[in-house]
Order: structure tokens, then sequence, then C-alpha cells
């Protein structure tokens, strides 16, 4: 109960404090990447139940002759590079936090389509509020293995306190300002999790 009190207070002083960069930010990629402005998208919460996350768009809608989207390295642009690099374009869930689908902190949402290709011991992730940062995310963000990324979701899972999220909070933004781990190399966004050897055990056993 305290850790959402907090997540309530701190979201809606977030979202107050934060309003001008929140429409000039939304101004500019209006601009820049045309509309819609926001990237809505069904991620798994807490228990793995659905709800609908909200971000800033940082990738062009440009489709090929068949009408399937471009790479992402194609549709990437220096503008939504920088939002990604200065994490702006995650301001948005601010209002995710607010509502109760998110936490400020907790194990990053991912896919739905993720769900069935974890094992036991990574869904335990889900027993936590998804939050806008986290362990893993100050630990390497997007540069950390798979499997590293969930072994972290789930010590925090079991170790979760306020003066944790704290800590996290401080270093998220000690990892915001120097732009540290933000892709995997060769990477422009995050590559996708097919599966694990963990849960590939799992399944042959």
């Amino acid at each position: 109960m305290l850790k959402r009190l907090f997540d309530i207070l701190a979201s809606a002083f977030g979202l107050l404090l934060l309003s001008p960069v929140i429409l000039i930010v939304a101004w500019q990629v209006r601009r820049k990447l045309g509309s819609p402005v926001f990237f809505r998208q069904t991620r798994p919460g807490l228990n793995g139940k659905p709800f609908e996350m909200v971000k800033f768009r940082t990738m062009l809608d440009a489709k090929d002759k068949h009408g399937n989207p471009l790479p992402d390295d194609q549709r990437m642009t220096p503008f939504g590079s920088f939002l990604r690099a200065t994490s702006l374009d995650e301001l948005p869930e601010l209002w995710n936090v607010l509502k109760g689908d998110m936490s400020l902190v907790g194990p990053r949402p991912l896919l739905m389509e993720y769900l069935p290709l974890y094992s036991k011991e990574q869904y335990r992730r889900h027993e936590a509020r998804p939050g806008v940062t986290g362990w893993a995310q100050v630990n390497g963000r997007n540069a950390i293995s798979w499997e590293d990324k969930f072994r972290l979701d789930v010590w925090y899972v079991d170790n979760q306190s306020l003066w944790l999220d704290v800590k996290i909070l401080f270093l998220t933004v000690k990892k915001v300002l120097v732009r540290d781990g933000i892709n995997g190399d060769g990477e422009v966004t995050m590559s996708r999790f097919t599966g694990s050897e963990q849960k590939s055990g799992e399944r042959n056993g």
C-alpha cells in the first residue's frame, strides 16, 4: 500500500511538473513523425493481466510495397533515437502509473507474445506491477542478455522495497544522463525474445 501511495503521489506530481515538456515532445512528434503522437500497445501487467501501455512514437509508419512495416533501422529517425536515449518517450507511462496499470519501478512490460515463452521462474516477473524503470534497466538496460534481464527482474520481485525503489529511480536518472545501455550491440531497438534454454528443457523434460 505504501508503494502504491508513493506511485500515485509521484506520478501525479511528475505529470504536473513535466506537463510543459510533455506538450513540447508531443508537438515535436506530431511535426517530425506525424500522427498518431502516441504509441499504444497491449502489454502484460500484474499477474500477466493485459493493459494498454502508452508511449510517445519514436518511429516512422513506413511500409514496403506489400504493406508490411519496414525494419526498425529503416523506420527509426535521429529524433526518435534521441527520445529513446533520453527516455522522453516513456513520459506518457506516468499516466499508466497513476491509473494503477504500472508502477514507477518494476519489471518492464514486454510483449504479450512472450508470455508462453517464459520458464516458470521467469514468469515470476509478473508478480509485481510492471515499471517505467526497473532493476534490470539500471543494471544494463538493453545491453544485457534476456536471461540476465529476467534474473534481475525476479530478484527485484523477491527484494522489492520502497528504499530499493528510490535507489533505482536515482540510478535511472544517472543512466539516462550518461545514455548507457540503450541498445544491444548492432541493434536499433531491443532484440526479440525467442525463448530460453531453461524453457526448452522444461518442454523436453
